[in-house]
This record gives structure tokens, C-alpha cells and sequence, in this order.
């Protein structure tokens, strides 16, 4: 792939933001009512907060759009097809889990999701860091970060099988 211009590259770079929080806001849009449902449950005593969620699922989907925008770069969609698909499914995995978990309620189901979006971000860490060891080094905080929803995911609906239905 010839080089890219610098303002390719800033538009590739706008891009890629553009996608991983697009994403996002399709799973804040299922979390609305989060706040209001999350507090209203018993946490166990290791839960965070329920503030702390937002600014570092934002510090995370950022850290998506540059991995993937730095395997973009390196070749683009010709050269890094696989790990770029892996991307955009395990965005959609993510989006999908809120949607399961707050919005439907479906402790189970986004249990499934959650375990299948962790091996999804795995894969494409892996991916990512053949294309571009700096892009597999940015997951790493998304894949460890997801052990505290899983965890909850695994941990809520026992402690409340009516409101979050299995």
C-alpha cells in the first residue's frame, strides 16, 4: 500500500473514533436507564462505583479506535482484513451485551455474549499485535477491564434472578 498522506492518515484516525464510539453510543443508548437499575441492585462489596463505568468505558473505546486505526494504517483493509473484522465483531459483541444486559435484562444471555466478546477481543489483541504491536498493546487494558462486567454479569443475576432474568 503506498504511503498515506498526513491527512489521510488524520481522516483514517477521525474514522476509526467515529466507528468505535458510534458503537458505544448504540450501547449507551441500552444503558439509559443503567444508573438507576445498576444502584438499585445489591453490588457485591468489590462492585465499583457506578460513575467510574462511563469515564473508563470512554477511556477504553478510544484506546479501540487508535489500536484499530494503527493496524488501518499499516496496510489497511487489503493487508489486516482478519484482525479489522475481528474488530468490528467484537464492537458489536459490546454494543450487544448492553443491550442484553440493561435493556432486556437477560442475565444469561449477556453472560454468553460477555464470555464470546472477551475470547473476541483476545483474538483480535492477537491480531492487532501481529499487524501492529503498539494496536495489541492498547487492548490489553479492554481485555483485562473486562473481568469486572463479566464478573458482575456472572455475580447480579443470582443475587437478583427477578429483575435480571436468566
Amino acid at each position: 500500500m503506498p504511503s498515506m498522506t498526513r491527512r489521510q492518515q488524520f481522516t483514517g484516525l477521525i474514522g476509526w473514533f467515529i466507528v468505535s464510539f458510534a458503537v458505544s453510543a448504540v450501547g449507551a443508548i441500552a444503558s439509559i436507564e443503567a444508573r438507576s437499575f445498576y444502584a438499585g441492585l445489591e453490588q457485591p462489596d468489590w462492585a465499583p462505583p457506578g460513575w467510574l463505568f462511563g469515564p473508563v468505558w470512554t477511556l477504553l473505546f478510544a484506546l479501540m479506535a487508535i489500536a484499530a486505526w494503527l493496524v488501518w494504517r499499516n496496510g489497511g483493509f487489503r493487508t489486516n482484513r482478519i484482525a479489522l473484522s475481528l474488530f468490528l465483531t467484537q464492537l458489536a459483541f459490546n454494543a450487544l451485551w448492553s443491550w442484553l444486559f440493561f435493556a432486556w435484562r437477560l442475565g444469561g444471555p449477556a453472560f454468553a455474549d460477555i464470555l464470546l466478546l472477551w475470547v473476541l477481543i483476545l483474538a483480535t489483541l492477537v491480531a492487532f499485535w501481529r499487524a501492529e504491536r503498539l494496536a495489541g498493546i492498547l487492548l490489553i487494558p479492554c481485555l483485562l477491564s473486562m473481568r469486572v462486567p463479566a464478573l458482575l454479569n456472572d455475580t447480579l443475576p443470582r443475587r437478583h434472578p427477578g429483575p435480571l432474568r436468566t
